[in-house]
């Protein structure tokens, strides 16, 4: 990709330029590490304090205009979404590859029963099984495995070695990246005469459209009916899904996140890294968790708990500032003990002394 002006960045983006207009910009780059041939942006956390960069150019909003010293050289490209225009800009610069046109590889293993839509592409060493039915422009990418029965609809990508279990079911445009397992059978055992005897897991998985999931990550089978994830979710990697969950669409779910069975979410919940959640709770929608947060129950609709057990923000970030206190507070609760003490001591002295004393 050429060299831009940032004259031909601003026009690009249809931004306000404050500048030459005449530097050459030839990639881009975070801010911490852009160079005078770089464009970045300028958006959130980043622009409290004196943010600092030796960029080209920088995206940002009208309301951040100021925010670099006087000794920037930056030029920069004035927009009310920085980060919109700096992936736009992005992706001139570093164009997606091209879907790729491998047809159906003979190296591939596809049973005679399944169906192909049309403008398929299918690598070495992918295995699709039985009666699988896979819709038009999908793209599945080396060592996959598709099991029996699945349907998968149209414009979706299976990356390497993912892996779905039969009867499996998922909608158009969803991405499932490399590792990811759906469909494994449930943790479900009963404790019987001293062993732990397995439950039948014989439901199914059902991703709806648009969703996306992350590299390592699994979701298991119900164990009767199907474990659901509603459309638009996204998963991040090394997410766990338990049997017989539901959940609402838009979602999003950062890694380490897991989900015991049959939680039920609403839509657009949010939740932080490493969040657990307990079995049969339920995530209201529009709720936000923060990292680690520990759920038993219900959180509300609209709600942001943190902490464990996940409680309101407000309440649990008091109890952990009191937490944090509470080194100096037991000094000074021994301090306050030794001066009751002392006061005990010299009431008993002082009554002592009245007893004593001749009567007037």
């Amino acid at each position: 990709m050429a060299a831009l002006t940032t004259r031909e960045l601003a026009k690009l983006v249809d931004g306000e330029l404050r500048g030459s207009g005449d530097r050459l910009v030839v990639d881009v780059a975070p801010l911490s590490d852009a160079t005078e041939h770089h464009v970045t942006f300028l958006e959130g956390a980043a622009a409290e304090g004196r943010p600092r960069t030796n960029a080209g150019a920088v995206f940002l909003t009208p309301k951040h205009a100021d925010v670099f010293g006087p000794d920037n050289t930056s030029e920069f490209i004035l927009t009310p979404a920085p980060l919109d225009a700096f992936v736009k800009v992005m992706l001139r610069f570093r164009p997606v590859a091209e879907r790729p046109s491998v047809g159906i590889s003979p190296a591939a293993n596809v049973c005679r029963s399944a169906k192909l839509g049309q403008d398929c592409h299918v690598f070495p060493g992918v295995t699709i099984d039985e009666f699988v039915e896979i819709g038009d422009r999908c793209v599945i990418h080396p060592g996959a495995y598709i099991g029996a029965g699945c349907k998968i609809g149209n414009d979706a990508t299976i990356h390497a070695n993912a892996v779905l279990y039969p009867r499996m079911r998922l909608g158009d445009r969803v991405i499932v990246h490399a590792t990811a397992v759906i469909g494994a059978d449930g943790f479900g055992f009963q404790f019987q005469n001293g062993e732990f005897i397995r439950i039948p897991h014989t439901g199914t998985v059902r991703i709806e459209d648009d969703v996306e999931v992350g590299a390592g990550t699994t979701i298991d089978r119900a164990m009767i009916g199907e474990t659901v994830i509603g459309a638009g979710t996204k998963l991040d990697n090394q997410v766990m899904i338990a049997h017989n969950c539901r959940i609402g669409r838009h979602n999003a779910f950062a890694s380490q996140v897991g989900l015991a069975g049959s939680v039920t979410t609403g839509d657009y919940v949010r939740c932080g890294g490493q969040v657990g959640v307990a079995d049969h709770a339920h995530l209201g929608t529009g709720c936000s968790l923060g990292g680690k947060a520990g759920v038993h129950g219900r959180v509300p609709d609209g709600e942001d708990y943190h902490g464990y057990p996940a409680g309101p923000a407000k309440e649990t970030y008091r109890i952990a500032m009191a937490v944090q206190k509470a080194p100096e507070m037991r000094k000074q609760i021994r301090s306050l003990e030794k001066q009751v003490q002392e006061l005990q001591s010299r009431l008993a002295e002082s009554d002592v002394l009245r007893v004593s004393a001749p009567a007037a």
